[in-house]
């Protein structure tokens, strides 16, 4: 059975992607709000800031998860990024510009990480009866990756369709990316609407001694702002001031 009932409601079930940012705690606090019983996903794949794995576990409990399912997946085999390999995480806040202000797709870009993740949430979901995924990624401020983008996410919702069996007997899957055109200042805001601590969840590429958020890294920068342009606290712990 895909539901459950309560009553006269009826909750479906959907799958949740947790990395323990912001924005999957936001997006997975939707899906939530949407009605759904959660199924979370967080990936363990060696990443640089695998603290990121102890606030998904908050996250997910905070929510009331049903499932918090964590895989290991060692992507660092591969190597080819900042996050997985022994390369350097850039602090000089490249990753925060626009494209018409010369920014590129930085090299704390994970090769095909939401393909993958997402893939695998589709296999969990395919099993489980749940026809809707969720992810937190957002095509306006971020750090330019290209598995953040509308079309990404359109072309994986038909790929779903053809690469599954529920979808070619006629029951596709359904991407939720509900903060996909929101600023960063907006998903601190929708954070503080839904009512979710925002200091359970982390941010930070390149974690400083004591727990500590770097506040260099583009996801610092990005975090920090978001706070700021929402004029609202930020909770974070930072080892430097974000620039």
């Amino acid at each position: 059975m895909t539901a459950q009932t309560f009553g006269q409601a009826t909750a479906t079930a959907a799958v949740v992607l947790v990395s323990g940012g912001l924005d999957s705690m936001v997006s997975a606090a939707r899906a939530r709000e949407d009605g759904h019983r959660l199924l979370a996903l967080s990936i363990d794949y060696h990443q640089r800031h695998a603290i990121e794995l102890e606030a998904a576990r908050r996250i997910a409990a905070a929510l009331g998860a049903e499932r918090h399912v964590v895989i290991d997946l060692d992507l660092s085999a591969f190597g080819g990024s900042a996050l997985t390999a022994d390369i350097a995480v850039p602090k000089d806040g490249a990753g925060t510009l626009t494209a018409e202000e010369g920014g590129g797709i930085p090299v704390t870009y994970v090769p095909a990480r939401n393909t993958i993740f997402l893939s695998l949430a589709l296999g969990w979901a395919e099993a489980a009866g749940a026809h809707d995924l969720y992810i937190g990624v957002n095509a306006l401020d971020y750090s330019g990756y290209p598995d953040c983008r509308p079309e990404f996410v359109a072309g994986f919702e038909h790929l779903a369709a053809l690469a599954t069996k529920a979808g070619v007997e006629g029951e596709p899957f359904r991407i939720r990316a509900p903060l996909q055109h929101m600023t960063k200042a907006d998903i601190v805001r929708e954070a503080a609407r839904l009512g979710l601590d925002a200091g359970l969840s982390w941010s930070c590429y390149d974690p400083a001694p004591g727990g500590l958020h770097c506040g260099q890294c583009d996801s610092c920068r990005l975090r920090h702002r978001g706070f700021r342009d929402a004029a609202l606290p930020d909770p974070t712990r930072y080892a430097a001031e974000p620039l």
